[in-house]
């Protein structure tokens, strides 16, 4: 699963900058392959309106 951020993380709250962290999404444009997992898509679903998914 693909994730490239597409939006500004100011604004958002403790939780979602944390998930953005743990992801490893540092700035717009940036892409980020993760393992497809329950857990991976928990957290993209959290910061959906933050990120653009990719399923390969």
């Amino acid at each position: 699963m693909r994730l490239t951020q597409v939006k500004s993380s100011n604004g958002s709250d403790k939780r979602q900058l944390a998930t953005l962290r743990s992801l490893g999404l540092r700035r717009i444009g940036h892409t980020v392959d993760v393992k497809d997992s329950p857990q991976a898509r928990g957290m993209a679903h959290r910061i959906r309106h933050l990120v653009r998914i990719d399923d390969d």
